[in-house]
């Protein structure tokens, strides 16, 4: 039986490989470890700083190497948020609410977060509730129309959507499947 030679870097364990590999050189360290994690994914600036500590990069030596990185254009807060935005929105759904949470855990800047979750305008973002709505509504078909609310306005809840909008779609989808809606407050309970 043939054995397998193992290549430097072919280990599960990166961090041993990385360890044995790296140079002594705490800023070449720092360079690869920052390449390494932008290869797969973009990464907020805060993302490798946080990574670089749990390695233990000397701090200033972070700094200056997490500085050229963005002088260069590795390291774009704005353009991660801006794509962050335009993906989760798409893609799951997301209101501007719920983007601007996950981008302030990433460690996004609150003003780079308000520019790219003004994107999003209210027209738009009522537009993705009223589908995700009407994706869900038949899986409701069957229950209690209370229920039915509490359910699709729940999921639009975890998506960040504000109460009030919630309502106003899932009564108006409501509607126009022919469930009576009499008595339906628009802007709050039921």
């Amino acid at each position: 039986m043939a054995r397998r030679t193992e290549w430097p870097g072919d280990s599960a364990d990166s961090s041993r490989a990385e360890k044995e590999l790296s140079p002594q050189d705490p800023a070449e360290r720092a360079r690869a470890i920052c390449l390494r994690l932008l290869t797969g994914t973009p990464r907020t600036r805060k993302q490798l700083a946080d990574a670089l500590h749990k390695r233990e990069i000397p701090s200033e030596v972070a700094e200056e190497v997490l500085s050229r990185f963005e002088d260069v254009g590795l390291i774009n807060d704005a353009a991660f948020a801006d794509a962050w935005v335009e993906s989760r929105h798409h893609g799951r759904g997301l209101a501007r609410r719920a983007l601007a949470r996950e981008l302030r855990t990433k460690g996004v800047d609150s003003s780079l977060i308000d520019e790219a979750v003004g994107q999003l305008d209210s027209e738009q973002e009522e537009e993705t509730a009223r589908e995700l709505v009407a994706r869900r509504l038949r899986s409701t078909r069957g229950l209690d129309r209370d229920r039915r609310i509490r359910r699709l306005a729940g999921m639009l809840a975890r998506k960040g959507y504000p109460e009030g909008m919630a309502l106003r779609v899932v009564r108006r989808a409501l509607e126009e499947e022919g469930e009576d809606v009499e008595g339906l407050d628009e802007g709050g309970g039921f």
